[in-house]
């Protein structure tokens, strides 16, 4: 659409306003072309008022368009001393556009990750279960993924007082910490049941940890899990662990740390790895193997295996009426709860007269953990003793 504006000269050379009184305006219409006035400047009905220098000239539609029978109807029912262009009406019409198709983008929702199998670990930001005679709660941290796994089986063997329970805290994905949660019982039970002395029991759990090593090794795949675990049987409590996850025993309210921790800042674990030709040194305040790994011992982690042993410590206690509650936990607890302040805000919903809660407890411990700054998964599994 072409449009032409005509300007009066400058005032300095204006010509005379007889000109301007003239009732042939400066711009005559044509019947090729369309005047419409600009509204503020529209002139006059008076035959005496001088016509306005501006005007907008609009080239004639094409015959048969709708702009051009609105045009003419609209001319035709004006007044003979109008100036000629569009009703109100009919200007609204042509110039109205219909209002384009809404989208409808879906949501996404949280069991869509790319590139990140959907299994309710991984996806859901908090896990829960309580079960006969224990409660656990894990709870994602800043990651995209859940890398923490925990497993916990009763009434081994038509046993009421027998089962095993772990926590898994897997680094560099969730992998490892999965496949431990699947085959490490399987693979412990399997040493201890073609064991009958019980006393070989310790050498029967090793086994069962380095033969879960040895097969996940075998499946090619990165990253490394800590464990800790808690085998029930014949009265006696058999704990172990490789890794920072840590076993915290109550007996009548005083802490006990059945486990220790595996990482490169203790003496022992340094000498070991450096024994075997690694080097252990601080960055950015934490010691790390080969300045990458921040833990000594655990499953998986095959670059650094010549230095990281699944071998696991263990420690083995006959179950006594003051042992209260078990609490596995990984690190992302233990890095800002001590043991006493865990045992001490656990307690009250363990034992006494009042209805026990151990779920509850395991919410306020990691909801602790993460009011402290944790940015780390979080799982907490509370083992109720007196049930064995």
């Amino acid at each position: 659409m072409s449009c032409s504006l005509a300007l009066s000269n400058s005032p300095a050379l204006s010509p005379p306003m007889s000109l301007f009184r003239n009732n042939t305006p400066i711009i005559s219409p044509s019947p090729e072309a369309l005047n419409l006035s600009l509204t503020h400047l529209k002139p006059s009905s008076s035959p005496s008022s001088p016509c306005s220098p501006f005007r907008l000239r609009l080239q004639k539609p094409p015959s048969g368009s709708l702009l051009s029978s609105s045009v003419s109807t609209s001319a035709s029912s004006s007044d003979s001393g109008s100036t000629a262009g569009l009703g109100p009406r009919s200007a609204s019409a042509i110039l109205k556009r219909k209002r384009p198709t809404r989208l409808d983008i879906p949501m996404a929702t949280t069991a869509l990750h790319f590139g990140v199998p959907a299994t309710p670990c991984e996806v859901m930001r908090e896990v829960e279960r309580e079960g006969c005679g224990y409660s656990v709660y894990c709870k994602r941290g800043r990651r995209e993924v859940m890398e923490d796994r925990f497993s916990a089986s009763v009434k081994l063997q038509g046993d009421c007082k027998q089962a095993f329970f772990g926590v898994f805290d897997g680094h560099g994905g969730a992998k490892a910490a999965e496949f431990a949660a699947l085959k490490l019982e399987k693979n412990i039970l399997d040493e201890v049941v073609g064991r009958k002395d019980e006393t070989m029991v310790e050498e029967a759990v090793k086994a069962g940890y380095l033969k879960t090593d040895a097969e996940f090794l075998e499946e090619d795949v990165t990253g490394g899990a800590c464990c800790v675990t808690a085998l029930i049987q014949n009265g006696s409590l058999v704990v172990s662990n490789a890794g920072d996850c840590r076993a915290v025993l109550s007996r009548d309210g005083a802490a006990e740390a059945l486990t220790s921790d595996h990482r490169p800042s203790r003496e022992d674990e340094r000498n070991r790895i450096e024994t075997l030709g690694g080097y252990v040194d601080l960055c950015r305040g934490v010691w790390r193997i080969q300045s990458c790994l921040a833990v000594s011992r655990g499953i998986g982690d095959h670059h650094l295996k010549q230095w990281v042993t699944a071998e696991p410590e263990t420690k083995i206690v006959t179950i006594k009426p003051e042992y209260e509650f078990l609490i596995l936990a990984s690190d992302g607890l233990w890095d800002k709860i001590s043991n006493q302040e865990a045992v001490d805000i656990a307690r009250p919903s363990c034992v006494g007269i009042n209805k026990q809660n151990p779920l509850s407890a395991c919410k306020k411990l990691v909801d602790l953990s993460v009011s402290r700054g944790s940015s780390d998964d979080i799982s907490v599994m509370l083992i109720q003793l007196g049930q064995y």
